[in-house]
């Protein structure tokens, strides 16, 4: 039996809306997603994360149920608003002990404690005031950073500082799927600057204030393969890479933005050719880093065009889906790109240290009459992503850790409630939590540092 290194992490992730509710309780302000999801037609079935899986009341038992699964470390989210309900200045005690308080139950139970500061959920009133696409917004982050740092950085050694900074800009600044819910490309550019400013800002912060700390980004990063090896679909390709990929792991290790994107972004009108970009800004965003977050879900093989010459870069092959190939989020099962991605980021951009602060899957099993919730599929795919790990680190991929996406079902940004990607059960009217098989069998993969037969 193959085992992972010595010391290797084996962790789950959540984020502060998907899981917290508490959403306006002992002084916490607004945020954008409080705002969004109460807006009528946003969300699936007018859901919202109002009370989620109420983990704000809950926290004990989930950490029990860390606990019992063996975790080495657990990675979750400040809500931003819970600690400084405008954004900026007056800070809220009561936020800063429910993270306090969390921290504790976590070390007292053996598990490390990974913060991510920004997972989404901006103050409302900063977006009041610009929101990413605001300079101010960065530096708010930066004070934010501080006052976090300094209340659990006596406990807390790992941070990551943004959760997906090209999903939060493209997604709710462009697409306006996600909060704030805006449909302006230029809008999305800016934010993607000041997303990264804000990283660069908070990174030297967090190290002043925790002498040793460990500090990273989180991104998701998906293999692109193009469609055929025609030149239009492997362009296409590598400007979808472009634009997800390189215009944040680029600046990131001191590149600059990439100079293809700049040039297309510019032709299109969407790149400011003043005001965004000020001396210094591109230093400190590229920064040294301690490690780079991988998020993985699926790949994307992009072709040129689609019947009719519109353009469709998210087309995914083989067309045939099923439940072995796809998952219920329709995205593709395809553990190659895991691999691809991990490896793309040691030979090419020489991470110091990775991390896969998620990878999971959305199947809805339920509770079967006997209250055992049998996912055969979703232990399926985190055994064969698991694989690939193993591939990676043979290849020589400085891997430390996995965290599985996620450790609740809970509340899935604009799907609400119906897709479950996690490996504990959640009843959403009673609170109950029940774990599933795949938690029974991630048990077995921390016990055993390595993996079991399917």
């Amino acid at each position: 039996m193959k085992t992972f290194p010595e010391g290797f992490l084996w962790g789950a992730a959540t984020a502060a809306y998907q899981i917290e509710g508490a959403w306006n309780e002992h002084g916490k302000g607004e945020s954008i997603w409080d705002r969004f999801a109460h807006t009528p037609g946003r969300i699936h079935a007018g859901e919202n994360g109002d009370i989620a899986c109420d983990h704000y009341h809950r926290w004990p038992e989930d950490v029990a149920l860390m606990r019992d699964l063996g975790l080495g470390a657990y990675r979750f989210s400040i809500a931003w608003a819970r600690v400084l309900p405008d954004g900026s200045g007056r800070t809220n005690p009561a936020g800063l002990d429910f993270y306090s308080r969390l921290v504790d139950g976590l070390l007292e139970s053996g598990i490390c404690p990974f913060v991510t500061l920004y997972h989404w959920d901006l103050p409302q009133a900063l977006q009041e005031r610009g929101g990413w696409a605001a300079r101010e917004t960065a530096e708010a982050f930066a004070e934010y950073a501080g006052v976090v740092s300094r209340h659990l950085g006596d406990r807390v050694k790992h941070w990551i500082t943004h959760n997906e900074p090209g999903v939060a800009a493209y997604a709710g600044y462009r697409d306006g799927r996600h909060a704030p819910g805006l449909t302006d490309p230029q809008t999305a550019v800016i934010a993607t600057h000041h997303l990264l400013l804000s990283h660069g800002m908070a990174v030297p912060v967090i190290r002043q204030n925790i002498p040793g700390a460990e500090v990273g980004i989180t991104l998701n990063l998906h293999y692109y393969q193009p469609a055929s090896m025609g030149a239009a679909d492997r362009n296409e390709a590598h400007r979808q890479d472009g634009a997800w990929s390189r215009w944040f792991l680029d600046p990131l290790h001191g590149r600059g933005y990439p100079a293809d994107l700049v040039e297309r972004y510019r032709a299109d009108g969407i790149f400011p050719r003043t005001g965004m970009i000020e001396p210094g800004d591109l230093d400190r965003i590229g920064a040294p880093l301690d490690f780079i977050g991988l998020n993985y879900y699926y790949r994307n093989v992009v072709r040129a065009e689609v019947e009719g010459g519109n353009p469709d870069p998210r087309t995914v092959f083989p067309a045939e889906r099923s439940p072995e190939t796809y998952t219920e989020m329709d995205w593709e099962i395809h553990p190659d790109g895991l691999y691809q991605a991990l490896g793309r980021l040691h030979f090419e951009y020489r991470v110091p240290k990775i991390y896969i602060t998620e990878n999971g899957a959305s199947f809805s099993d339920g509770p079967d009459p006997g209250g055992r919730v049998r996912d055969v599929r979703r232990i399926r795919y985190l055994h064969d992503h698991l694989r690939a790990c193993e591939q990676a680190l043979e290849i020589g991929v400085p891997l430390a850790g996995y965290f599985i996406w996620s450790l609740l079902d809970n509340f899935e940004w604009a799907e609400g409630y119906r897709q479950r990607f996690g490996i504990v059960w959640v009843d959403y009217e009673t609170g109950e939590r029940i774990p599933k098989d795949s938690a029974r069998w991630y048990r077995e993969v921390i016990a055993r540092n390595g993996l079991p037969d399917v």
